[in-house]
C-alpha cells in the first residue's frame, strides 16, 4: 500500500516527539524561582519572553505581575479542585483529558497523512460535472448582479464622450474608460463578474435596498445625480434569492465540498490500513 511507508515514519516521528514531552515534563526545572504556590516553582526563564525589546520598565513590571498572578491562580484553582472534587468527578475529569490528548494526537496525525498523500487539485471539469449533478443543491442567499458603473464630478468637461463609450462598452470603449479612469470618483468596469447587491449599496450612495428593484433591473444604461456626482449605471443580469446560484459564482465553494469529500474518502482507506497493518504485525488483537 502506497501509505505504508508514510505510516511508519510520521508513527515514529510522533512517537519520539511523545517521548520527549514526557521527558521534560518530568525533569524539575532549574534556575532562579520567581514565585511558589506549594512545591511548584515559576521561574525567570519561564517569564524572560514576556518582555521585549522597547518595553517600558512600568510595562514590563505589569506584564510579569499579570502573568505571575494568573499562574498562581491556576496553581490554586487546581489545588482547591483536587481537594475539594470528588474523587469520581476527578476521575472523569482525567478520563476527557487523556480523551482530548489522544484526539488531538490522532487528528495531527491524520492530518500530516492528508497533506503528504492527498490530491489538492480540482479541475474545472470536475467541479462542472458536480455542479451539474447537485444544481438544486446551490440556491442563492442573496441578490447578485451583473453590472459597471462610474461616478462622475458633475463638471467633468467630457462627460457626454464617456456616456456613449459607457453604453456601447465595446473593446476600444473599454480600454479608453480604463485609460481615464483616474478622473472619476469611483468606477467598476468588470460587469462579466457578479456581485452581491449589499456591496452595489454600499458603493453607489442614490441606491439603497428599498429603491434597488426600481433601479437596478437590467438595463442598458441608467443615470442618477445626488450631491455628491453623476452616476452611470449598466445593470447587464440580476439573479434574486433562491435562484440557481451560477457556476462561476459557487465554483470556488464547490471546489471545497469536493476537497472534502476527498479527505474524508482518504482519512477512511488510511484508518483501515492502520488496522489491517496491525493486525498483520499482531499490534492489534480482539479477543473472542
Amino acid at each position: 500500500m502506497r501509505y505504508r511507508f508514510a505510516l511508519v515514519i510520521l508513527g515514529l516521528i510522533i512517537a519520539g516527539f511523545s517521548n520527549s514531552c514526557e521527558y521534560f515534563q518530568t525533569t524539575k526545572p532549574v534556575g532562579e524561582p520567581v514565585a511558589r504556590v506549594g512545591d511548584e516553582y515559576l521561574y525567570q526563564s519561564d517569564i524572560d519572553e514576556l518582555i521585549v525589546p522597547g518595553m517600558s520598565k512600568e510595562d514590563s513590571t505589569l506584564v510579569v505581575s499579570s502573568f505571575i498572578t494568573r499562574w498562581a491562580t491556576q496553581k490554586l484553582l487546581m489545588k482547591g479542585a483536587k481537594l475539594n472534587i470528588s474523587v469520581e468527578e476527578q476521575q472523569r475529569l482525567e478520563d476527557l483529558v487523556a480523551q482530548y490528548k489522544s484526539d488531538l494526537y490522532a487528528q495531527a496525525y491524520k492530518d500530516a497523512l492528508v497533506a503528504r498523500n492527498m490530491d489538492s487539485t480540482v479541475t474545472d471539469a470536475e467541479a462542472i460535472a458536480f455542479y451539474e449533478k447537485n444544481t438544486e443543491n446551490f440556491k442563492l442567499n442573496e441578490e447578485l448582479l451583473k453590472l459597471r458603473y462610474i461616478q462622475l464630478n458633475e463638471n467633468d468637461y467630457n462627460i457626454e464622450t464617456i456616456k456613449s463609450k459607457f453604453i456601447r462598452f465595446n473593446a476600444d470603449d473599454r480600454r479608453y474608460l480604463d485609460s481615464i479612469a483616474v478622473q472619476f470618483k469611483a468606477h467598476y468596469l468588470n460587469d462579466s463578474t457578479w456581485i452581491r447587491l449589499d456591496k452595489v449599496v454600499a458603493t453607489v450612495p442614490p441606491v439603497n435596498l428599498e429603491n434597488s428593484d426600481r433601479l437596478l433591473n437590467k438595463t442598458d444604461f441608467i443615470q442618477l445625480r445626488d450631491s455628491l456626482g453623476l452616476y452611470l449605471i449598466a445593470v447587464k443580469d440580476r439573479l434574486k434569492r433562491n435562484q440557481e446560484a451560477p457556476l462561476e459564482y459557487v465554483k470556488p465553494t464547490v471546489k471545497q465540498i469536493l476537497l472534502n469529500r476527498r479527505k474524508l474518502e482518504l482519512i477512511k482507506e488510511l484508518e483501515k490500513d492502520i488496522t489491517k497493518d496491525a493486525i498483520k504485525n499482531k499490534q492489534f488483537e480482539i479477543y473472542n
